[in-house]
């Protein structure tokens, strides 16, 4: 695997990262979530409307995992499959939540960047692991830049880290994902791809046990 040279693609590909709003009115919100089976990632993306949040849409992707799970790197890794599922969609979203970071990574370039860079789409970087940055009254900074936001979303749960992707300002996306919580510890968008890839996952689990059997019996 050459971390390496993975390292200096990241620094190259932060700098194409912009971190101030470039889109106009929000109707469509989706969040996306992975799962895996062996070294197959699978892809959840849920569209919703916004911000009623009623789901319009779901469509998923499979695509094996081009290299093991490495910290800081989940990007190369579970991309793939995300933009397999991302290209399926006939509806797509003004805006994507991600779960993972976004510059609120050791290079400025979280998956959640990475995957906007890609897709050419806002994104925002939602997670439940805070990775690297000193937390300051709810803020959390890398080398003295603020670069996400702490939130505490549900009483007794830890709480959520907030950041920007791409095309979004930290501002606006701490503001959206706070009108995406209704009840849950994730906000919405993420809450139903992160169910929509669980079932998606034990249905591939099954099918993979019963063609196991298959096999052994033929």
């Amino acid at each position: 695997m050459r971390i390496n040279e993975l390292k200096k693609e990241q620094i190259r590909l932060a700098k194409k990262v912009i971190t101030k709003d470039e889109f106009s009115e929000i109707k469509r919100i989706a969040g996306c979530d992975q799962a895996f089976i062996g070294n197959q990632v699978i892809s959840a993306v849920v569209v919703l409307s916004f911000p009623a949040l009623e789901i319009i849409e779901k469509k998923y992707g499979v695509a094996d995992a081009p290299i093991p799970y490495v910290p800081g790197f989940r990007g190369y890794r579970e991309a793939p499959a995300v933009v397999e599922a991302f290209r399926k969609l006939k509806e797509k979203p003004d805006v994507l939540l991600c779960d993972a970071h976004g510059i609120l990574h050791e290079r400025r370039i979280g998956m959640a960047s990475h995957l906007g860079i890609l897709l050419d789409v806002p994104t925002i970087g939602v997670s439940t692991n805070l990775l690297v940055g000193e937390v300051r009254d709810e803020k959390i900074y890398v080398e003295n830049e603020l670069r996400g936001m702490l939130l505490k979303t549900k009483e007794y749960a830890k709480p959520i880290y907030v950041s920007s992707g791409h095309r979004v300002s930290l501002k606006s996306a701490v503001e959206i994902v706070q009108k995406c919580l209704i009840g849950h510890k994730l906000p919405e968008p993420i809450h139903q791809a992160h169910k929509f890839v669980n079932r998606l996952q034990e249905q591939f689990s099954v099918k993979n046990k019963t063609e196991h059997a298959k096999d052994v019996l033929s």
